[in-house]
């Protein structure tokens, strides 16, 4: 499992600890995590291939008018490029999960 940006936030504010990890979007988003001691998870970064990715989902949400930003785009990507499901409470990554493999996990 793979945690967003804003489920990371929320944990922090509840001092609960973090062992699932993030992507670097998560990390230069938010880079307090690497002060919290609760976070004993692993930080995964891009390739390449996750930026190909980005790109199709984005070419194939511009056709629905749904296009998104480039931080979750990638995020997607390199969810779906690690096989991981992303945990989130942001609901534009349904329609991202709609034109692609997301394994998505709405809380």
């Amino acid at each position: 499992m793979i945690l967003d940006t804003n489920i990371v936030i929320s944990r922090i504010r509840e001092k609960k600890v973090i062992n699932e990890s993030i992507t670097v979007v998560t990390l230069v988003e938010y880079p307090y995590i690497l002060d919290y001691a609760g976070f004993n998870g692993d930080i995964i970064f891009p390739t390449i291939k996750d930026f190909y990715l980005a790109y199709n989902i984005q070419r194939k949400l511009m056709l629905r008018g749904k296009m998104k930003g480039f931080a979750d785009l990638l995020n997607a990507a390199i969810v779906i490029n690690n096989n991981e499901e992303l945990i989130t409470n942001d609901k534009d990554f349904i329609d991202i999960a709609e034109v692609s493999e997301l394994k998505l996990k709405i809380v």
